[in-house]
């Protein structure tokens, strides 16, 4: 042990407290590194996925091909969000790491095999649904498409086609449960880039060969897709594997059946089983929402469902880089803290990230809301996507903008409940505001046509965050820290600064018609951002903001 190691044993052994702050620090540096390296990763994620987003409206632009092309797509991926994404982890996650906590490795490691078996058995068999019940699913998602009848047979055909992806999601689903809560945040992070870059290029290289043979051109984006989810799949087992995890589901002594039933009938199983009926339940609510709202878009004109699919791809950028960062590395450890009953971190866990969600989400909420065709001008406007496309995706991201700051808060707040084992709340939460959104499109659909829908969803999820954050502060699982007021009027005040620039940069130039000047306009934009971040951050730190004051959570 070196001299200054003794030095701090001594200091530390004098001054217990020293030593607790010195903890709290660390564990806060901890969180923040794990965050950081999410977001970045998700930053590449969602890079590439703008990249694919403004390839695919250059070559496809918003038309009968895209509708189809979405609704297709949209179908497993509601599957994915209701049982992987959803359900299947707001349950799996609390527990792993309860029992790990409180039973060991091995133990551990018998429920990821047990759930692993049970997953890939049912997995195959709702694949095959999925397969065979295609005609019947799209007709749920978007009878509109039989307004045109190629587009409601290309989309039935890309349903067929697609539906499995489920079950390489839902199975990188389960890893990514397991790698987070041994705090391998990078692998789950990085692993959607792959998705990114096989449809960008199945678009750029398979879309004219499937031309020259006579396929609908929109069906390279399909072979994208099955392609990126066998990749995520074998990147993740790779990466379970060097941890010693890898699911040994095809060790089977007993025989499948035999097996099968053993690990359905397991305590951690049913207990997994139990929490996700009110999951599931919940998020059923918030994908019904979508599925409502798909089925009313299909009803429109013909590029609907296209511009929201295009505004809610670009809301996805800041939701996952903020939220889902912050949701995927406060999850497993709001778990541990609940199960070691260390009530003061937990609640000092939510407080840092709601501050961390408030600094860094309501500027970008009013540059979406203020910068809005810009934004979507040099993301989008190229090829076949046209003036008329970029008004029309402008109006919903705008919708979308209104409720970004509680559709990030949210991705903080619901594992508060679920790291509590608390489902049932959220469920109740979920079908209050499934009912208003619904109640808001008969007011704003009439109004605004597909922004309505939009809009309903924004301000719902205002509304959903606000009752979460009620009754998490209510039960007494969380208590608000001291600097509350004085952070929101630096952010608020900040932010109004900021958007004053940006509300000027967006008047003061014609970005559609700088299309023909795309290098330009992609520097215009950059220079822009840049000089509304600088001044977000200056008008940050002369009203007193400091970074350190989000660096160690306070219990």
């Amino acid at each position: 042990m070196s001299v200054d190691d003794v030095s701090k044993a001594q200091h530390y052994n004098k001054h217990p407290s020293a030593r607790k702050a010195h903890g709290r620090y660390t564990w806060a540096v901890s969180l923040i590194k794990s965050a950081s390296i999410v977001s970045l990763l998700t930053l590449l994620s969602r890079i590439t996925g703008m990249l694919r987003e403004l390839l695919i409206a250059s070559l496809f632009g918003a038309s009968a091909l895209t509708d189809a092309f979405n609704v297709a797509f949209r179908i497993p991926n509601l599957f994915r969000r209701l049982f992987a994404e959803g359900a299947f982890s707001q349950a799996f996650v609390p527990v792993l790491a309860s029992t790990l906590t409180e039973k060991g490795q091995e133990e551990t490691e018998k429920l990821i095999n047990e759930v692993a078996l049970i997953m890939s058995v049912t997995l195959l068999g709702v694949s095959i649904f999925g397969v065979l019940a295609s005609p019947v699913l799209v007709w749920l998602m978007a009878s509109g498409l039989e307004q045109n009848a190629q587009s409601m047979d290309l989309a039935v055909q890309m349903t067929r086609f697609m539906f499995p992806y489920i079950a390489f999601m839902s199975l990188v689903a389960l890893a990514a449960g397991v790698l987070n809560t041994w705090k391998k945040f990078a692998v789950p992070a990085a692993t959607p880039v792959l998705l990114n870059v096989c449809m960008i290029f199945c678009a750029y290289w398979g879309a004219p060969w499937f031309t020259r043979m006579g396929w609908p051109s929109i069906y390279a984006l399909v072979f994208g897709v099955m392609l990126g989810g066998v990749l995520q799949l074998s990147t993740q087992l790779w990466a379970l594997k060097n941890l010693g995890l890898l699911p040994k589901i095809w060790n089977l002594p007993r025989g499948l059946w035999a097996s099968f039933l053993e690990a359905w009938r397991s305590e951690s199983t049913q207990k997994i089983l139990r929490l996700m009926g009110p999951s599931l339940l919940g998020v059923s609510v918030a994908q019904l929402s979508l599925l409502i709202n798909t089925q009313i878009a299909s009803h429109m004109v013909t590029g609907s469902v296209s511009w929201l699919s295009y505004a809610d791809r670009l809301m996805e950028f800041p939701t996952a880089l903020l939220g889902v960062a912050l949701g995927v590395v406060l999850t497993p450890q709001l778990s541990q803290a609940k199960a070691s009953q260390d009530l003061g971190q937990y609640s000092a866990l939510l407080d840092w990230g709601l501050k961390w969600v408030m600094v860094l989400t309501l500027p970008c909420s009013l540059a979406l809301l203020v910068f809005t065709k810009p934004v979507v001008s040099v993301l989008y406007h190229y090829g076949a996507f046209t003036a008329h496309d970029l008004d029309q995706t402008s109006l919903a991201l705008m919708g979308y903008a209104l409720g970004l700051l509680g559709l990030v808060a949210i991705k903080v707040l619901a594992p508060g409940f679920y790291a509590s084992q608390d489902t049932k709340t959220p469920v109740r939460i979920a079908i209050g505001v499934l009912i208003l959104t619904q109640l808001m499109n008969l007011i704003w659909v009439p109004l605004f046509a597909h922004a309505g829908l939009a809009l309903s969803i924004g301000m719902g999820a205002m509304l959903n965050a606000a009752l979460l954050w009620y009754y998490l502060k209510s039960s007494g699982r969380y208590t608000p820290q001291p600097g509350w007021g004085k952070l929101t009027l630096q952010t608020v005040s900040a932010t109004l600064l900021m958007s004053l620039f940006l509300f000027w940069a967006n008047m003061h130039w014609d970005w559609a018609t700088l299309r023909e000047h795309v290098l330009s306009r992609i520097g215009l934009l950059g220079l822009v951002l840049m000089i509304a971040a600088i001044i977000y951050g200056g008008a940050m730190w002369v009203l007193g903001f400091r970074i350190k004051a989000l660096l160690a959570p306070q219990k």
